[in-house]
């Protein structure tokens, strides 16, 4: 019993465990060789996920049969973490930034 959304959300895990090692250097075609450049590729995939999960919704609600509710869910979950992710590494961003400036040289 493995639906579709299962098996992505599996291989995300399996890609995010690889770049937590350290053995896998680029994401898709694009290399992310910085900070700032692996923050780009962050907010891409974040931009992605709630692209694709309101198509799904979309097509659900119109009532296509090639999508299930717990596709829709699950996509729609993943979009919400990924935000809520992404919002809290602003938040972290910021902080360290304002700690930077506070400091004196």
């Amino acid at each position: 019993m493995t639906s579709p959304a299962f098996v992505d959300a599996l291989q995300q895990l399996s890609s995010l465990a690889e770049q937590a090692q350290g053995t896998a250097s680029f994401r898709g075609n694009q290399a992310a060789t910085s900070f700032a450049g692996e923050l780009q590729v962050s907010l891409q995939r974040i931009n992605q996920l709630q692209q694709t999960a309101g198509t799904q919704a979309n097509a659900f609600q119109a009532g296509s049969s090639e999508v299930s509710l717990s596709d829709v869910m699950a996509d729609s979950q993943k979009a919400s973490v990924a935000f809520q992710m992404g919002v809290q590494v602003r938040n972290r961003l910021l902080t360290a930034y304002k700690d930077v400036m506070a400091m004196q040289v």
